[in-house]
């Protein structure tokens, strides 16, 4: 079986800026904003990198931090999942330049997102 590290984390915010700064000044993350998606990116040493989403009260609330799982194939990774229990919630979607993410809620109710180069 291939691996699936955590690849990324996504915490929630309603001020991207104000979220890379705290986060920057408390752990010395590198953050790097990206005011044409609206979104921050961070790096953190030792661990996986992340993201700042703005709340949307969708995808993305306030208080559900996310992580994302690697995967060589989301559209199979998806399959197993749903014939496990799961439920897709967004399907293989391109970041352009990046790569690909999915989501889907586990049979607990969490979302887990996928994401493959």
């Amino acid at each position: 079986m291939t691996q699936h590290p955590i690849v990324h984390v996504e915490i929630p915010t309603t001020d991207r800026e104000a979220s890379g700064k705290f986060y920057s000044e408390l752990f010395g993350w590198q953050v790097q904003q990206h005011p044409e998606m609206n979104y921050a990116t961070f790096a953190a040493d030792g661990g996986p990198g992340g993201g700042f989403s703005m709340a949307d009260g969708q995808m993305a609330n306030i208080g559900e931090i996310k992580v994302y799982v690697s995967t060589s194939d989301i559209e199979e990774t998806l399959e197993r999942a749903n014939s496990l229990g799961a439920q897709t919630l967004v399907g293989k979607t391109e970041i352009p330049g990046n790569g690909f993410f999915a989501f889907f809620k586990d049979p607990f109710g969490n979302a887990i997102g996928l994401f493959s180069m």
